[in-house]
């Protein structure tokens, strides 16, 4: 069996590797993501990295069979098109992401997901589900996305909508009486008040001051009493806030996950992202909220956080083309 490339795209930046059949990541490069530049400059910025590593694993003795692609968006996995796209990545919406990277390179074998469910399928195989008939993975940071895996392949729905577990009613996601907005255009959604955006805006909500914390990683400096030993009362009052706004995100975070295992049981329940790295202080009142959600029979699914870290979509979209 011979290598393959794995690559993130992501509205920020594009990872890649060099994958090996056991899921190695060999060797790897990351660029920019030309999030206003549109899709095609996207798509050749993106076959210029992977030519990259081609030529770096060619030079090893490595022999490339083909490339696997998570790509941000609603992806069509079986015609290799870009559905839908938030303003992320301008233009990405209706791009022909496998045909366009497969015209650019010399492997004709490209396919391609969504990037969480890349994610999912990389903790699935080699992370923190390896060995689970099913795993529920919800990734919490930026925004909310999920990805449900049996045996090993991602439920990705008929629509290839599967997957967008930020996108239902919260009981939380709600401030004085009205249900909170979310970036979808709807309101009173889960990442409406469980993303990390909603965390700061709670805390601000909830009295606490910009100038005590810019973003969502003062919020929790803040919170933790990594703060000026010479804090004033208003740097009281926005410590209390950015609990608050913790233990809130946290908590709606949680119920929405036990929600989704009382639907799906599946084996083991994966948390991601950047919200799940901030530690105990959002840890521990998310899994309280999620195993109070439980049905009796799933009270001791495991929950545990992801553990490949930033090379799990790279190994996940790897898999897609490995035999």
């Amino acid at each position: 069996m011979t290598p393959v490339i794995g690559v993130d795209l992501g509205g920020t930046k594009t990872a890649a590797g060099v994958v090996s059949p056991f899921g190695e990541v060999l060797m790897s490069d990351t660029i920019p993501t030309l999030n206003r530049a549109g899709g095609e400059a996207i798509l050749d910025a993106t076959a210029a990295l992977i030519s990259g590593l081609v030529e770096r694993a060619t030079e090893a003795g490595l022999k490339v069979s083909g490339v696997g692609v998570g790509s941000a968006g609603v992806i069509d996995a079986s015609s290799g098109v870009v559905v839908s796209a938030t303003d992320a990545i301008l233009g990405w919406a209706g791009t022909s992401l496998v045909s366009g990277l497969s015209s650019r390179l010399p492997h004709p074998l490209v396919r391609a997901v969504n990037d969480v469910h890349a994610h999912a399928l990389g903790e699935a195989w080699l992370g923190a589900a390896a060995g689970t008939s099913s795993s529920l993975l919800v990734a919490f940071g930026t925004g909310v996305g999920g990805s449900f895996v049996l045996d090993c392949s991602p439920v990705l729905g008929h629509r290839f909508v599967g997957g967008h577990v930020g996108h239902f009613a919260s009981p939380l996601a709600v401030y004085n009486g009205v249900p909170l907005p979310c970036v979808c255009g709807a309101s009173g959604h889960v990442e409406a008040v469980a993303s990390g955006p909603a965390l700061y805006e709670s805390f601000l909500r909830f009295g606490g001051a910009a100038s005590d914390a810019s973003d969502t990683r003062g919020v929790f400096a803040l919170a933790s009493g990594a703060y000026d030993a010479g804090a004033t009362a208003g740097s009281a009052v926005s410590r209390a806030a950015a609990l608050r706004a913790i233990e809130l995100g946290a908590a709606a975070a949680g119920q929405a996950v036990g929600g989704l295992v009382n639907i799906l049981d599946p084996e083991t329940v994966v948390i991601s992202g950047g919200l799940a790295d901030a530690g105990e202080l959002w840890w521990k009142p998310m899994e309280a909220a999620l195993r109070q959600e439980l049905l009796a029979p799933l009270i001791g699914v495991p929950v545990v956080p992801a553990a490949l870290g930033n090379t799990a979509a790279i190994i996940g979209a790897a898999k897609l083309v490995l035999k």
